[in-house]
């Protein structure tokens, strides 16, 4: 009797379904998913209704294109100073700030409206101090959501954060939109002031652990230059950043130049076209979010993000030759389900390969890339359409775009699991002979190995990702000598910068470094294990 496929069919439906929400059923993650939710619809108020506003303030297309511009330029200045202060501060109340921060420039920005004294370049310094709020607000929930989550629910939790971020996307331009229509754009900004008060009261319900410290806080300077030393190390994390990078800079022209688009639409030229049009995205985003668990599974990280790309390119090529609004509403699903594979694709391609005390940083530096790119492409995209016209600006992007990503195709992004980041406290911490103060330093530590000649090229292929990890720890330097009296005597050596940076490296083992080590000692020959040597340097200048 031949089976009926159908009930099968249903079960995958249904697990993916509840892969793709699984994070929810946790109260936590159920809290920070709603405060993320918030704090979006509050952005996409302000974004809409300051876009919107310029196109009354001013006819020309690069203002109303320099709206995305002022709105995540804060991030691509801010976001590793933010990052640093993330993985340094308490992150509650750090998220907390920032909140507290959009409110009261949304407080500005109403006072100005009800005043009646709003201006062109007015509105882009507001809305740039708006953007400052999502610069230093971005890279503590992304850190703090891979704590409050399992690995293996991490890829559904931020997909589920791009849900949050769609439906604000939908919620957003619809309460704009209305209040624009009804009441005008200072209201936007009061309720915009509202939300976020709300949203940083709901964090106080939060009462997370705080973890016991034995060695003093990093060092803002210091934070930021392993942070940036970290990304500098790590190949899988740049080419993440590039893809990025290249994607929002294409991508933007379409957000950049919706206003625009929703204008001059035939069968549009209203608030309610722009709101539909934003609306249809998030739609698309939120559809695509379901399926993206079975989508992992079918398709590598690499395929996703060249496809998302390709059709996001295709999409936004025609968008601009909609011939009405309904039409490009429908294209603007499309959009929006490519854009959120290829943006959630990414981030979590970021989140894999980054440990947890330097995720804050590493999550910034992709922030960074990711509004960097929106911000020049809005910029050059917006440029383009004053120049030429709205279509060539789209279809130029679309095609510089997809060119870029044909030719770094050759680099891939990696698949989730190549490396264990789990932390592996297996060390002992070293037990100085005298007293040594935390700041003293700065401190060389060397490694001697007994190798036989005949492995010596092996071990030297090995000793390259000794370097990485060490730098990427922290290391001022790093070199391997060779003993000119022993053939077999090899000496790996790198500097920390204080005794305290030493003894983060006991914090920052991970299971990843663990593999590493028992790689390198077995290549080693001796009786005993590897000798490992500590010293700390005299300011000599200082004694005499």
């Amino acid at each position: 009797m031949p089976t009926d496929p159908a009930p099968a069919s249903r079960n995958t439906a249904v697990s993916t379904f509840g892969t793709a929400l699984g994070p929810l059923r946790r109260p936590l993650f159920r809290m920070l998913w709603a405060t993320w939710a918030v704090a979006n619809t509050c952005m996409w108020m302000n974004d809409v209704a300051a876009a919107w506003l310029m196109t009354s303030l001013s006819h020309s297309t690069v203002m109303v294109a320099l709206v995305q511009t002022a709105s995540t330029l804060p991030v691509f200045l801010l976001g590793l100073p933010s990052g640093a202060l993330a993985d340094i501060l308490p992150r509650r109340n750090w998220l907390m700030a920032t909140q507290i921060w959009v409110a009261f420039n949304a407080v500005i920005l109403s006072a100005v409206m009800f005043a009646d004294a709003m201006n062109p370049g007015l509105l882009l310094l507001l809305t740039f101090g708006n953007g400052i709020g999502l610069a230093l607000r971005w890279p503590v929930y992304s850190a703090i959501i891979a704590e409050v989550v399992p690995r293996d629910e991490l890829a559904p939790a931020l997909a589920l954060n791009g849900v949050a971020m769609n439906l604000a996307r939908i919620v957003g331009p619809i309460v704009a939109g209305a209040l624009l229509a009804s009441v005008g754009g200072a209201w936007v900004f009061a309720l915009n002031a509202v939300l976020s008060v709300g949203a940083a009261l709901l964090l106080l319900t939060w009462k997370p652990e705080t973890p016991v410290k034995m060695l003093p806080g990093e060092r803002f300077v210091g934070a930021m230059r392993v942070g940036w030393q970290y990304v500098r190390q790590s190949a899988p994390l740049r080419t993440v950043l590039l893809r990025i990078a290249t994607f929002f800079l294409q991508s933007t022209a379409l957000l950049a130049l919706l206003p625009i688009v929703a204008l001059r639409v035939p069968g549009g030229g209203t608030a309610g076209t722009f709101t539909l049009l934003l609306s249809s995205m998030g739609v698309g985003a939120i559809a695509a979010v379901l399926w993206l668990p079975r989508l992992r599974v079918t398709m590598t990280r690499d395929r996703l993000v060249r496809d998302g790309s390709l059709v996001q390119a295709v999409s936004m090529l025609c968008v601009g030759f909609a011939p009405n609004q309904w039409v490009a509403a429908a294209l603007m699903l499309f959009a929006g389900a490519a854009w959120i594979t290829v943006a959630n694709t990414l981030a979590v391609s970021a989140q894999v390969v980054l440990p947890d005390w330097v995720r804050a940083r590493g999550m910034s530096m992709y922030q960074i890339a990711l509004m960097g790119g929106a911000a020049a492409g809005a910029a050059i995209w917006g440029q383009v359409a004053q120049w030429t016209d709205l279509q060539t600006s789209l279809v130029t992007a679309a095609i510089i775009g997809s060119l870029i990503l044909l030719l770094t195709g050759r680099w891939s992004i990696g698949q989730e699991g190549d490396v264990d980041l789990t932390p592996a406290r297996i060390l002992t911490e070293p037990t100085p002979a005298f007293t040594i103060e935390h700041d003293k330093g700065p401190v060389m530590v060397t490694i001697e190995y007994e190798i036989e000649p005949a492995r010596a090229p092996a071990f030297f292929a090995l000793m390259q990702e000794s370097r990485v990890s060490r730098l990427q720890k922290g290391a001022l330097s790093w070199g391997l000598f060779h003993d000119t009296s022993d053939p077999k005597r090899y000496v790996e050596y790198y500097l920390d910068e204080s005794w305290a940076e030493h003894l983060r490296r006991f914090d920052r083992f991970t299971a990843a470094d663990a593999d590493l080590r028992e790689r390198r000692n077995a290549f080693h020959v001796g009786e005993a294990p590897p000798k490992v040597s500590r010293y700390v340097a005299e300011d000599i200048a200082r004694r005499s």
